[in-house]
C-alpha cells in the first residue's frame, strides 16, 4: 500500500507503515509484517508501540502465533498494575455506595471474574448474593474469597444467555462490571430485556470506546496505537513482561480476521439506548475513571421514573 501524500512527517509514515504491518499480519505474511513493523519503528524510535510491536513480531515469525499467547502470569500482573488499580478501586467504591443506600438488598453479579471489582465493594446489608461466572477457575477464586470471608452466596458457573433459558429469579440490583461487552451486538437487546424482567436497577461498567467498523482504518490503528502507548506507558516495571505476555497479543488479536472475537466495545452512548429500547426509563452515568484504553463509566438504569425512590425496598 504506497504511502499517502499527506504522511510527510515522520509520525505519519509511521503510522502508514505499520498500518500495512497489521495488514500483512493479518494475512499471515509474518516476515513482511515485521519488515514494515521495523520501518515503523526507525520513522518513530522513540514510540513504545512500535518498538514492542517489533520484538513480538519476531517472536512471531520465528516460533509461530501458537507460541505467543496470552500469558496467565502477565495478565496477572497485568490486572493488578498500572490503571487498573484506580479503575477497579473507584468501581467498587462506587458499587458500595450504591449498597449502602438500600435497608436492605439481593445481588446478582453478572460475570464475576475473580471478584476484584465485587469482593471490596459488599456491604453487610446485602441478604442475598448470587455470582455468575462462565470460567470455573475464576468463579472458583471468588467463592473461595467469599467463603473465607464467612459470606452466604450462590455460585452460577454459566453464561447469562445459558440462565436466560434456565430461569432465576428476582434481585433489587443486577450488575455487570466489564462483562457485558462479551455479549454479542444481536443478543445484547435480548439480554437487556430479560435483566429488565429480573430487576428494578441494573448498574453497568464498561469502556467509552469508540465504535469504528473497519478494521485497518487510519483513525482506528492510530486509536490503537495512541491508547497502547499510554497503557504501555503505566508497566515500567513490569514492561517486556505486561507488553509480550499480555498487551501485544491482545493488541494484534485485534487485527487478526482469523480469531474468534470474545468482546464487542462500543460507546456508552450506545449502552444507554439499548437501555432504554430495553425498558430501563432512567438511565444516568458517571465517569469512574480515565483509563488508558477509553474512559470507564458507570451506567445505573432503572426500571421506573423514581430513581431514588427505594428507601424501604428490598
Amino acid at each position: 500500500m504506497p504511502l499517502s501524500p499527506q504522511s510527510s512527517s515522520p509520525k505519519l509514515r509511521a503510522l502508514d507503515a505499520f498500518r500495512d504491518a497489521l495488514v500483512c499480519y493479518s494475512q499471515k505474511n509474518f516476515a513482511e509484517a515485521l519488515k514494515l513493523g521495523a520501518l515503523a519503528a526507525n520513522y518513530q524510535p522513540d514510540n513504545i508501540v512500535y518498538r514492542e510491536a517489533v520484538t513480538y513480531l519476531e517472536r512471531v515469525t520465528r516460533e509461530g502465533k501458537s507460541n505467543v499467547y496470552v500469558a496467565p502470569e502477565a495478565f496477572g500482573t497485568f490486572i493488578r498494575g498500572g490503571g487498573n488499580v484506580p479503575l477497579y478501586d473507584n468501581t467498587s467504591a462506587a458499587l458500595k455506595r450504591i449498597y449502602e443506600s438500600y435497608p436492605s438488598l439481593s445481588l446478582l453479579d453478572i460475570g464475576t471474574g475473580d471478584g476484584m471489582a465485587l469482593l471490596p465493594a459488599l456491604t453487610p446489608n446485602i441478604r442475598q448474593l448470587d455470582v455468575l461466572e462462565p470460567s470455573l477457575a475464576m468463579l472458583s477464586q471468588t467463592t473461595a474469597a467469599l467463603n473465607a470471608r464467612h459470606i452466604a452466596h450462590h455460585a452460577i458457573n454459566a453464561t447469562v444467555q445459558q440462565v436466560m433459558q434456565t430461569g432465576l429469579g428476582n434481585f433489587d440490583v443486577i450488575q455487570s462490571t466489564f462483562a457485558l461487552q462479551s455479549v454479542p451486538p444481536d443478543e445484547r437487546p435480548g439480554v437487556l430485556a430479560w435483566l429488565r424482567a429480573h430487576t428494578q436497577r441494573l448498574l453497568i461498567a464498561e469502556f467509552d470506546a469508540p465504535l469504528i467498523p473497519s478494521m485497518f482504518s487510519d483513525s482506528r490503528v492510530g486509536y490503537f496505537v495512541e491508547r497502547y502507548e499510554r497503557g504501555l506507558a503505566e508497566y515500567a516495571g513490569d514492561n517486556s513482561r505486561v507488553a509480550q505476555g499480555f498487551l501485544m497479543p491482545v493488541f494484534f488479536g485485534g487485527f487478526d480476521h482469523s480469531e474468534a472475537r470474545v468482546n464487542w466495545e462500543m460507546p456508552i452512548a450506545d449502552w444507554i439506548g439499548l437501555l432504554e429500547a430495553a425498558g430501563f426509563v432512567d438511565v444516568r452515568r458517571q465517569p469512574v475513571y480515565d483509563y488508558w484504553w477509553a474512559t470507564a463509566y458507570l451506567i445505573d438504569a432503572h426500571a421506573d421514573a423514581h430513581a431514588d425512590a427505594h428507601a424501604g425496598h428490598g
